[in-house]
C-alpha cells in the first residue's frame, strides 16, 4: 500500500523560517513515536509524513561535520552579495541555496518505508536522476559521495544536486538542493560540500536555456511519488 504524504509548496521562504518549520514537524513526529512506545497498539497515534518544496534567498549552510574554512568570503563580502550563513544540524559540509533551485525537505517516518538512511538517500538521488533524464541529461551517482552528478569518473565531473539529512528514530529532515536555474557565481565563494576536485552545474547551463521551474517541480514530485511508492494527500 502506498504511503500517504502531505505535500506543501512553501514558495520562496527564508532559510531559518523553513528550518524552524521542519523542526516543528520533525519534533512532533519523533515525540509521537516516543509516546507510542508506551501505548498498546490500538491506542497508538499515526505519524504524519510531509514533503516540503521551497526556494531560499541566497544562503550558505554548514553541516555539523563541515569545516568553516570552506566558506571563502568574509561577513562584509556576504553582505555585499546579499547572502546569509547558518550552521545546521544536518550531515555534510557547506552548500549553497538560492533562487533557481528546487529545495526539498522530506519529513518522513522511515518506518513507513524502510529503516535505512543509505537506501533513503539513494531513493532521493534516483528521483533526481529520473527528472534529469526527462530533459535529456544523464545524471549519476559518484561512489562514496552523496548527491547527483554529471560525467562521473571524468575530469569534467560536476554536481547538480546536493543532499544532507538529519535523522532520529528513523524520522528525517533537511534534504536536497537541485540546481535548475541556479546562479553558479555563489558556489565560487565556497568549497561546495568540501569537494575540491569537482565543479558544480545547473540544468540551465547544461541545456543552454532557462527552464520553467514549475514544470521541473511537477516532474520531480511525480518521480518522488513513484520511487518511494507514495501518494500525496494534500497540496498547498
Amino acid at each position: 500500500m502506498s504511503v500517504e504524504v502531505v505535500f506543501k509548496d512553501l514558495g520562496e521562504i527564508e532559510y531559518k523560517e523553513a528550518w524552524d518549520y521542519q523542526e516543528e514537524l520533525f519534533s512532533a513526529t519523533v515525540q509521537t513515536k516516543f509516546e507510542n512506545r508506551k501505548k498498546p497498539e490500538d491506542q497508538q497515534v499515526p505519524t504524519q509524513d510531509t514533503l516540503l518544496f521551497c526556494t531560499h534567498p541566497h544562503v550558505y549552510t554548514l553541516g555539523k561535520s563541515g569545516s568553516i574554512e570552506h566558506l571563502l568570503i568574509d561577513q562584509k563580502k556576504m553582505e555585499q552579495e546579499s547572502v546569509t550563513f547558518f550552521k545546521t544540524n544536518r550531515g555534510g559540509d557547506i552548500t549553497y541555496h538560492g533562487p533557481g533551485q528546487i529545495v526539498g525537505y522530506p519529513i518522513f517516518d522511515l518506518d513507513h518505508f524502510f529503516p535505512d538512511i543509505h537506501k533513503y538517500l539513494r531513493y532521493l538521488e534516483e528521483a533526481i536522476i529520473l527528472t534529469l533524464a526527462d530533459y535529456g541529461i544523464e545524471g549519476d551517482r559518484s561512489p562514496g559521495e552523496t548527491g547527483v552528478w554529471l560525467d562521473v569518473g571524468k575530469s569534467t565531473a560536476r554536481k547538480i544536486c546536493a543532499m544532507g539529512v538529519r535523522a532520529s528514530r528513523w524520522v528525517t529532515m533537511h534534504g536536497f538542493a537541485f540546481n535548475v536555474n541556479a546562479d553558479l557565481k555563489y558556489f565560487g565563494y565556497i568549497v561546495p560540500c568540501g569537494i575540491t576536485d569537482k565543479a558544480v552545474t545547473s540544468m540551465h547551463i547544461e541545456l543552454g536555456e532557462k527552464l520553467d521551474m514549475d514544470k521541473v517541480q511537477i516532474r520531480l514530485k511525480a518521480h518522488l511519488a513513484s520511487v518511494f511508492d507514495l501518494v500525496y494527500t494534500q497540496s498547498g
